[in-house]
């Protein structure tokens, strides 16, 4: 095996992804592996890394093309490129990530809301049920 890249088994281990989930990725081409003769997948720390990054991303509901424009924002920044409108473009995915754990609390404030109404909903059947 080549210098400092590890299988695809190993990268699903560390990543809690699914084979089929990395190999999804890669089809679609968010993750490119070096192969050995054989064919076997062989992932840098930067493949890990972009792996990391759309596993984030998605529970946020961020589409393939974002994470390609993200993931293309990031590559270039780490090649050193000084384009202003990389540092504005990924300002908007800081605003857009934030907006959508925003959505996340509130959606979870009133699913414990749910939750409790509906274990008072219990507790007052019960109590009901008990008293007769």
């Amino acid at each position: 095996m080549s210098e400092g890249l590890v299988q695809i088994g190993e990268v699903a281990e560390r990543l809690g992804l699914s084979l089929r989930t990395i190999r999804h990725y890669e089809e679609v081409g968010l993750v490119v592996p070096e192969r050995t003769p054989g064919g076997f997948r062989l992932y840098s720390e930067t493949d890990i890394g972009r792996l990391a990054l759309v596993k984030r991303m998605k529970p946020l509901g961020f589409s393939l093309e974002e994470m390609r424009d993200l993931l293309d924002i990031t590559d270039r920044l780490a090649a050193g490129d000084t384009d202003p409108s990389l540092a504005a473009r990924l300002q908007m995915f800081e605003r857009a990530v934030a907006d959508r754990a925003d959505k996340l609390r509130e959606q979870l404030a009133m699913a414990r809301e749910f939750a409790e109404q509906l274990r008072r909903s219990r507790l007052d059947a019960a109590s009901a049920a008990s008293s007769r």
